[in-house]
C-alpha cells in the first residue's frame, strides 16, 4: 500500500459540486492512505483575519479556474481522487484515520433566507472564532467562559454521480454534504459508486456543531485528515453508511424530517436484515428500544438529514461491515 500526500492547490481543488468531468486530482490504489488538506471560506475570504489565510489559499480564492468551478455551491473541495479498479456498483470504504483543524480560526455565517429561523434572523452575519488548539477548545462568545470541546470532522464526504454537475449543497445516495458530527477519528464511511474511479472528493471542515447545524454553519474550519480509500466489491449498498467505534450509523435524507427519518429507519431495517439475520419485522422492534434517530441537520436545502445509531455494545457477536 502506498500513502499519499494531496495538498490543496488551484489545480486539486474544485468549487461548488461534484462532476465526473474533473480531471482527478490523484490517482491512488485501494488500500491506499493519503494525507488530505482542505481548505473552507471562499467566498468570505476578503473579510477573513490574516491568520485565516495562507499564500495558498488566497491563490485559489483568486485564481481558480473556470473547469473547476463545477456548481453553485459554497463548498471548497480536495479531489476529485480516482480509485484505480473501482467500478459502478461497488463500495468506496473511507476510513478516517487523523483529523486537525490547520488554522486557529474558523467562522460561523448567518445567510439570509436560511436556517432554521429565517424570518427572524434575516440580516446576514459572519463571525470568526478563534480556536485554542493547544487545549482544543474555542470560548464562544470571547469574554462569555463558555467553552466549547473541538470535535473536528469532515462535513463533506462524497463521490462523483453520472451528472455532468452536481450541487454540493445538498446531500444524497452519492453522500456530499452529509454534516454528521459523529463521524470522527476511526470512523468508517461506506458510499455506493456511479461512475468508474470514484471521484472522491473532501471537504467542510467543522471544528464543532451541534445536532441539527440550525443556522446554516457550524464552526467552519479549515481541516487536514489522512484518509484510507478501499474498494468493497463485497459490498451493495443505495445509500451511504458509516460506522464509529461504537455505534453503526444508517442515513436518511429527504425533503421533511418526517421523510428523512423514514429512510433513516428503513435503512437501519435493511441493515439489521442482512448484518444481523433479524426478521424485519424484529428489525423495527429493535430499532424502537436500542436505536437512536437524531437529526442531522436541516439547512442544507432542500434535504434534511436523520441519522440512526445503532451501539454495537449490544450484540454478543461482533457486527461490522
Amino acid at each position: 500500500m502506498t500513502h499519499h500526500i494531496l495538498k490543496a492547490t488551484k489545480k486539486t481543488v474544485h468549487l461548488g459540486g461534484f462532476s465526473q468531468q474533473l480531471e482527478p486530482a490523484l490517482t491512488v490504489d485501494s488500500g491506499d492512505t493519503v494525507d488530505v488538506e482542505t481548505y473552507t471560506g471562499y467566498y468570505i475570504y476578503d473579510k477573513a483575519p490574516s491568520e485565516f489565510l495562507t499564500p495558498e489559499f488566497i491563490d485559489i480564492c483568486e485564481n481558480l479556474a473556470p473547469e473547476r468551478k463545477v456548481g453553485v455551491g459554497p463548498h471548497l473541495l480536495t479531489g476529485p481522487i480516482y480509485i484505480r479498479g473501482a467500478e459502478a456498483g461497488d463500495v468506496l470504504e473511507v476510513k478516517l484515520k487523523a483529523i486537525k483543524p490547520s488554522l486557529p480560526v474558523g467562522f460561523n455565517a448567518i445567510r439570509t433566507g436560511w436556517g432554521v429561523l429565517p424570518h427572524q434572523f434575516t440580516q446576514p452575519a459572519l463571525r470568526f472564532i478563534p480556536l485554542d488548539l493547544e487545549n482544543n477548545i474555542t470560548e464562544f462568545p470571547t469574554g462569555s467562559n463558555i467553552k466549547i470541546p473541538l470535535k473536528p470532522f469532515f462535513g463533506i464526504l462524497g463521490v462523483a454521480t453520472p451528472e455532468t454537475s452536481r450541487n454540493s449543497i445538498p446531500p444524497g445516495c452519492y453522500g456530499g454534504n452529509i454534516d454528521n458530527r459523529e463521524l470522527q477519528i476511526d470512523s468508517r464511511v461506506f458510499l455506493p459508486i456511479f461512475v468508474a474511479g470514484g471521484l472522491f472528493s473532501i471537504g467542510d471542515g467543522h471544528s464543532a456543531q451541534g445536532d441539527g447545524e440550525v443556522n446554516v454553519t457550524a464552526i467552519e474550519t479549515s481541516m487536514n485528515g489522512t484518509i484510507e480509500l478501499k474498494i468493497r466489491k463485497d459490498l451493495q449498498l443505495t445509500t451511504p453508511i458509516a460506522e464509529t467505534p461504537t455505534d453503526i450509523i444508517t442515513m436518511g435524507f429527504g425533503q421533511t424530517l418526517d421523510e428523512a427519518l423514514e429512510f433513516a429507519v428503513k435503512n437501519m431495517i435493511n441493515f439489521l436484515e442482512r448484518f444481523a439475520n433479524l426478521s424485519p419485522e424484529d428489525a423495527y422492534v429493535l430499532c424502537s428500544i436500542s436505536v437512536n434517530f437524531r437529526i442531522t441537520q436541516v439547512v442544507n436545502s432542500p434535504q434534511k438529514g436523520v441519522h440512526g445509531m445503532l451501539p454495537k455494545s449490544i450484540f454478543t457477536k461482533q457486527i461490522s461491515l
